[in-house]
């Protein structure tokens, strides 16, 4: 099925929900939308469904235990086998707190795995790579490991940068480490989104980040200083400057939905980024595995660390975090999708790759049910099996 169109009744495109109507594919890349039934061609008939974006997970440390810290492209390519299946077609391996030559080596083992693939691979696009640590702070480590918390560097991330072809597309922070500031000023003239996050900061030391160009917070609310009157802290500085970016866990056990229609809110659907952060045991039965160099307990539908009673990470999918917000009647159908879709995608400066349905684009989309439960995946506009 080289050429044909896509029968829906709701389409998520750029700037509306359209249909019922039809899409054109033609060998893999997306056509132009029509009203009208495109003559010549076959007709995949999805009549009932949506039809949207392929899910854009920009915060995710592995999936099917296989973790970027294995330093494994095999591994890579296998999370990113699964993940396909289960709706998310694009992603950006995000790495943990470890030694700087361990950071190195999971950068190039990522990089490697993106090269390796040949055109038969089905699995997420490696849109880049997210640098979720060395520089935070020991207050809000969280699951990260404290022995490896250092000051920002921009000489080592220029080492990372070099070990993963230029991949590297967000880095975090907590921004009252020395050297912040010159952090984030240097990463923003490459072009390279910084996060804050796993912070103990004031709100002023987190504003003086977002004024050198920091655009986004690390899961919002976790693991960072919280709001308080009179200390608004990093969850202040994310409600209150309108240009940023919030992440946040829509899992059900991070954050609680009265939360998360806070910082909508606040801040707006379009700036609220929806993330998995899930571990590379996401996916797997419940039982101990170990995340980023810790121990963790899988139960529940989350994953704690086994000495100490905090979560270690989610294990969810995208496809459930957005079926989430909408069930919880935080956002509408149209706003959760492009919450885990387009919005992701602009947050990390890869909108001009994924995240939209565009004519010329590769045709990665996914089917929902009226519900928004994930139907099918497809990738290249084949079927995901």
């Amino acid at each position: 099925m080289s050429t044909y169109a896509i029968k829906a009744e709701k389409f998520v495109l750029p700037g509306v929900v359209a249909g019922p109507g039809y899409l054109s594919v033609t060998d893999g890349v997306f056509g132009a939308y029509s009203d009208a039934v495109p003559e010549g061609v076959d007709v995949l008939d999805l009549s009932g469904k949506w039809v949207a974006p392929g899910f854009v997970d920009t915060h995710i440390h592995g999936f099917y235990n296989h973790a970027t810290t294995d330093c494994d492209p095999e591994g890579v390519n296998a999370s990113s086998a699964e993940l396909v299946r289960r709706g998310t077609t694009s992603w950006l391996p995000t790495t943990f707190t470890e030694s700087p030559e361990s950071i190195a080596s999971a950068c190039a083992a990522i990089a490697q795995a993106d090269e390796e693939r040949g055109p038969e691979f089905c699995g997420a696009h490696i849109q880049g790579i997210y640098l979720e640590g060395p520089f935070f702070t020991s207050k809000h480590v969280g699951a990260q490991n404290p022995e490896f918390l250092i000051d920002p560097s921009v000489e080592l991330f220029d080492e990372w940068q070099q070990k993963a072809g230029g991949r590297i597309r967000k880095s975090a922070l907590a921004p009252e480490r020395e050297g912040s500031v010159e952090y984030v000023s240097a990463l923003a003239a490459k072009g390279v989104v910084t996060c804050i996050g796993h912070s103990d900061a004031t709100y002023d030391e987190a504003l003086a980040a977002v004024n050198a160009g920091a655009s986004c917070f690390v899961h919002t609310y976790n693991g960072m200083r919280g709001l308080h009157h009179r200390d608004p802290g990093v969850v202040g500085c994310a409600m209150t400057t309108p240009a940023t970016y919030a992440e946040i866990i829509c899992d059900g056990h991070h954050v609680v939905p009265a939360a998360i229609n806070a910082v909508v809110r606040a801040k707006g659907w379009d700036h609220v980024v929806l993330i998995t952060d899930a571990l590379g045991c996401a996916g797997m039965p419940e039982g101990e595995y170990m995340s980023g160099g810790l121990p963790v307990v899988m139960r529940d539908g989350a994953c704690y660390l086994r000495d100490a009673p905090s979560l270690a990470g989610s294990v969810a999918t995208m496809a459930q975090v957005v079926k989430n917000v909408y069930d919880w009647n935080i956002v509408t159908a149209e706003q959760a999708i492009r919450m885990g879709t387009e919005v992701p995608a602009r947050s990390a400066g890869i909108d001009g790759v994924c995240g939209s349905i565009k004519p010329g684009r590769a045709a990665d989309f996914v089917v929902l049910e009226d519900d928004l439960t994930l139907a099918a995946t497809y990738l290249a506009g084949e079927l995901v099996k």
